[in-house]
């Protein structure tokens, strides 16, 4: 678990999400992402009204000035959506700490990863290797994840914070048929991505806190969680529980308000 662990952001929720989640995740540089289909035994069936399921924080429409903007197509969309993002995080930011390539279906990928328990594939993630080493202390059944290590995370979750909410997820909005294209390509011909992204963001608020030092097992090569609990938790809540209580607190802080802006009332983007 642990010599691939990396972590979390919605490109506008995600890529705060996959910011501080998925930099904790430790992989080389990933192949661009090909579109994914839905397996050949998992057809979908005809569409129809009774078969898609009802949608329950829908995407408000873009600003009028966005939607002057013509929408591009998904396979062409790494150069517009990184310029986006360079008005709401520093562009050496983005170089720094993100894979630009491919980077909606990246982002769709992880999301939806993030509350099963499954480890997450490499070749989706959309961040770089964090520097530096997982740090642990004791041996054997004393062996701990230790203190210092969430040292390591701080520097993103800074980033994270410094993110203007508003217009991370006005970029959402105004890119989000990219993001459920790429959510349909994945597999879900009648899902919503916007819902997975809420139930992501909720599986993560759940994460517990750690009752101080958390202790490791080493059945193979890789580190798990000793405590079967804690072990049994989804990938994005295992993740939360490595960066440490404070960092973990700092992020759920911050996901909530992003929350909140993605499921007000009027479903539209913060002007």
């Amino acid at each position: 678990m642990y010599s691939v662990l990396r972590w979390l952001i919605p490109l506008l929720v995600a890529l705060v999400f996959a910011g501080v989640g998925y930099y904790l995740w430790r992989s080389s540089r990933p192949p661009e992402i090909p579109p994914v289909s839905a397996p050949a035994a998992q057809a979908p069936a005809p569409k129809s009204a009774a078969a898609a399921p009802a949608i329950e924080h829908p995407i408000g429409e873009a600003s009028p000035e966005a939607k002057e903007v013509a929408m591009p197509p998904l396979g062409e969309s790494d150069k517009p959506v990184r310029e986006a993002l360079g008005g709401v995080i520093a562009p050496s930011s983005l170089e720094q700490y993100f894979l630009l390539e491919g980077l909606v279906r990246r982002v769709v990928a992880t999301v939806d990863a993030l509350p099963r328990k499954e480890t997450i594939p490499r070749r989706v993630l959309p961040m770089k290797p964090v520097p530096g080493t997982f740090a642990t202390v004791g041996e054997g059944e004393e062996r701990r994840i230790a203190p210092g290590n969430a040292a390591r995370y701080v520097p993103l979750v800074r980033l994270m914070e410094s993110v203007d909410t508003a217009k991370l997820v006005a970029v959402y909005v105004r890119y989000y048929p990219l993001f459920q294209q790429a959510y349909v390509e994945l597999g879900y011909p009648h899902g919503y991505f916007n819902d997975r992204m809420i139930a992501a963001i909720d599986n993560l608020l759940s994460a517990p806190d750690a009752a101080g030092p958390i202790p490791l097992a080493q059945p193979k090569v890789l580190y798990v969680y000793a405590d079967p609990e804690l072990e049994a938790l989804s990938a994005g809540q295992k993740i939360m529980l490595r960066m440490g209580n404070e960092n973990s607190a700092r992020v759920k802080a911050k996901l909530r308000e992003i929350r909140r802006a993605l499921t007000a009332k009027s479903a539209q983007p913060p002007r």
